[in-house]
């Protein structure tokens, strides 16, 4: 799946002088794009079929501050496919100097989709070619996928 990338800009950085926590999500929006523009499901089949990715329940982890002017990419990968639904893992990196994730994920954020008809306000199935290649993409779930927020004092 597409590697996504961004330079953080320097209106999101927050008080703490690193990346504010909606920003996170917005770069992810952005790597989502990215997939469904690869897979089929960019601006013109949206304007065409009145279809798209709605997101129905994310999961965000923030494991490391991200300061200003990092760059950034993030790793997709499909964790599973159905008639109708999608879910996605998007990993985070900053950039070492030529470019190139390095180190651990800065944050993660794991989606479950639909693919909804806009006009019949319902989801759809997806079309069989995209289907078709995201069903391919699918890769293993790391240990830590689809686990939800920590009890306080866990």
């Amino acid at each position: 799946m597409p590697l996504f990338r961004q330079v953080v800009q320097e209106d999101w950085i927050d008080y703490n002088g690193h990346l504010s926590e909606a920003y996170y999500v917005l770069v992810f929006g952005f790597a989502t794009d990215a997939l469904m523009d690869a897979s089929g499901l960019g601006a013109d089949y949206r304007t065409r079929t009145g279809r798209s990715l709605y997101t129905v329940e994310a999961h965000v982890r923030h494991l490391a501050e991200v300061p200003r002017g990092s760059q950034l990419a993030v790793r997709t990968t499909v964790l599973g496919v159905a008639a109708k639904k999608l879910r996605v893992l998007h990993e985070m990196y900053r950039c070492d100097s030529a470019g190139e994730p390095s180190g651990d994920p800065v944050a993660t954020e794991e989606l479950f989709t639909l693919h909804v008809d806009q006009r019949q306000g319902r989801a759809v199935p997806f079309p069989d070619a995209t289907r078709d290649l995201l069903v391919a993409a699918v890769a293993p779930a790391p240990e830590w996928a689809g686990h939800g927020i920590r009890p306080v004092g866990a």
